[in-house]
């Protein structure tokens, strides 16, 4: 016996109905939406917070991000030695380097000079490293050529002023301060002192061997 007609067109609606939730579950996995969800437990899903630079109408100027506190230094992050970190001292460049310098010191200092320093300055310091011979090939005109680190006028530099020229870069040349640390600049700084030296080191400091092979 075949059931009530009204039977059947409540169970295929009852069906279509029971799609309902998997429809929504689809909608809400698959579907992009410019709004938050509410949930049910939004636990530390949902935070009541202001994100960096949005509107937080608390403060006056109506930031979200808050400045720093004016003198305010991180821990172990003073930098109170004008010497070593500037390269000054009673705001005068120093001539000598604040750090001792070692066999492990020029060591350093070569290998971040060969890394940072000589692609434009060269390994011998004159100027020719191989972006200043490839730049110069080019001709395009726009090319400063890199000051040779033995010139007189640079051997004349103090070692904060060198040690600044570093950290902060001076006409085309970029700051280096963001990539090399200060011992390592100062590594630097000792071991462009011994290049001009051994291109321009006097007769009488040489030993008796080397004059002698020099005649």
């Amino acid at each position: 016996m075949r059931p009530p007609r009204w039977i059947l067109y409540v169970t295929l609606v009852l069906v279509v109905l029971s799609w309902i939730p998997f429809a929504l579950i689809y909608r809400a996995r698959a579907a992009g939406h410019p709004y938050t969800r509410d949930l049910i437990l939004p636990d530390m899903t949902k935070q009541p917070k202001f994100r960096p630079q949005r509107v937080n109408p608390v403060f006056a100027d109506e930031r979200a991000d808050r400045r720093p506190v004016e003198g305010t230094v991180a821990v172990g992050d003073a930098r109170t030695d004008d010497a070593f970190y500037r390269g000054r001292e009673n705001g005068a460049w120093i001539t000598a380097l604040p750090i001792d310098v070692t066999d492990a010191v020029m060591r350093r200092g070569r290998e971040r000079f060969n890394i940072y320093c000589s692609p434009c300055h060269g390994m011998t310091g004159d100027g020719d490293g191989m972006v200043s011979r490839r730049a110069e090939a080019l001709q395009e005109g726009t090319w400063v050529p890199p000051s040779s680190l033995n010139d007189d006028r640079v051997r004349g530099l103090p070692a904060g002023q060198l040690f600044n020229t570093i950290t902060n870069g001076v006409r085309t040349m970029p700051p280096y301060g963001a990539q090399i640390p200060e011992e390592d600049r100062w590594a630097i700084v000792a071991y462009i002192r011994a290049l001009q030296l051994s291109q321009h080191a006097p007769a009488g400091g040489l030993p008796p061997a080397v004059r002698d092979s020099l005649r």
